[in-house]
């Protein structure tokens, strides 16, 4: 039977559209499902990133069944702002089948080309706070809270479609020492007297009502701008991802750097990973999701702590900041009896990032890709 690709126009496709992979990963110890409800905001109408982004999602068919998905998205500030026609393929799931991968990806050039785009590349989202990044490799390793999974054939399904590499991002496992190591101690010392840099812990109010959530995204705008293909973001998506984050980031592994001025210098996003809460409820919260959430947030944690968003502002590198943030938050994590964090994706070139972690045991777990070609 031939594949048919149908756009996803109503409530029940979308749905369909966000479940597929739960289903496409069934039993895989690796995947986590992510929070139903976020993906279903995220790819509605109803986002504010839709003020600067087109977009459209297919489903593919195959006999009658879904075999496939794939989201088409024209990302217009950073195609301004990155010089270039780049139509984006995301949230991409398949079956082993590659009548499948290229009927999907042909519809997204389709998209493309009807928009006047000149290139196509991917997994990427609407942001660059969207899951992105094809696996390929660490295909054994779970999966974090905010990245994708994929199976190996994704890789080999790609390359014979002419795509090539365009960068690759690596994931870390950084050990969690017993002890507060004295070198940092002695660092952030160094920095509070030279620099007159202080730890701000901060509340949920004060990032509503005080400004800080803006001073977050201001640093993180202006500490990421240089990174491949980013998108500063405008103030209605800073504050939906506010909305988003603040609703289960327990701020206690959150910690800011300030400078003499009340400026932000540099900062750590953490939290306790619930990716075997996920794994539990299937990303959905009710009717007992929630409970395996918050018990992994609050009570009985996982072995692993999350570094979701870490940043030091340009004027401030090389500064020992980091240490500053390390030396707050590392008794926190033994306290928690964390085992490890996982790091985020950071970009394989970005030394400066991956020198950070040089003071702890650490191993790489992941490698993942972005793929591009010419349409």
């Amino acid at each position: 039977m031939a594949v048919t690709i149908k756009e996803v126009k109503d409530k029940k496709s979308l749905k369909a559209f966000i479940e597929f992979p739960n289903r496409l990963y069934k039993g895989n110890e690796a995947y986590v499902p992510k929070i139903y409800i976020d993906e279903k905001a995220t790819l509605s109408d109803s986002n504010p990133v839709m003020e600067f982004c087109d977009r459209a999602l297919y489903l593919a068919y195959k006999d009658g069944e879904i075999v496939g998905r794939v989201a088409a998205i024209i990302n217009n500030i950073a195609n301004e702002r990155w010089n270039h026609k780049e139509v984006r393929f995301g949230w991409i799931d398949f079956i082993d089948d590659r009548e499948v991968s290229k009927a999907l990806v042909d519809q997204v050039v389709e998209f493309g080309k009807a928009h006047g785009m000149e290139k196509i590349a991917g997994p990427l989202g609407f942001i660059d706070f969207d899951p992105e990044g094809m696996l390929v490799d660490g295909y054994d390793q779970l999966c974090t809270l905010f990245l994708l999974y994929n199976y190996p054939y994704y890789k080999k399904h790609f390359e014979a479609l002419g795509f090539t590499k365009e960068v690759d991002w690596i994931e870390l496992k950084i050990f969690i020492p017993e002890v507060l190591p004295e070198k940092i101690s002695r660092v952030a010392e160094i920095c509070r007297q030279r620099y007159g840099m202080r730890v701000k812990k901060i509340s949920k109010r004060q990032v509503k009502k005080q400004g800080y959530g803006k001073k977050i995204f201001d640093l993180v705008n202006e500490a990421y701008g240089d990174l491949y293909n980013y998108t500063p973001l405008p103030q209605k998506t800073v504050d939906q991802l506010l909305d988003n984050y603040l609703s289960f980031i327990d701020l206690t592994y959150v910690t800011l750097i300030e400078d003499q001025n009340g400026d932000v210098a540099a900062l750590a996003v953490t939290m306790p990973s619930i990716t075997r809460a996920l794994q539990k409820c299937g990303g959905k919260l009710f009717p007992f999701g929630w409970y395996h959430i918050l018990k992994s947030m609050y009570f009985k944690h996982e072995d692993a702590i999350e570094l979701l968003l870490v940043a030091v502002k340009p004027e401030h590198k090389n500064k020992g900041l980091m240490a500053m943030i390390f030396d707050d938050l590392i008794p926190r994590y033994i306290k928690g009896g964390f085992k490890y964090g996982e790091s985020n994706a950071e970009l394989e070139s970005n030394l400066a990032m991956q020198s950070q972690w040089g003071m702890f045991e650490n191993k790489q777990t992941k490698r993942r890709r972005i793929y591009v070609r010419d349409i």
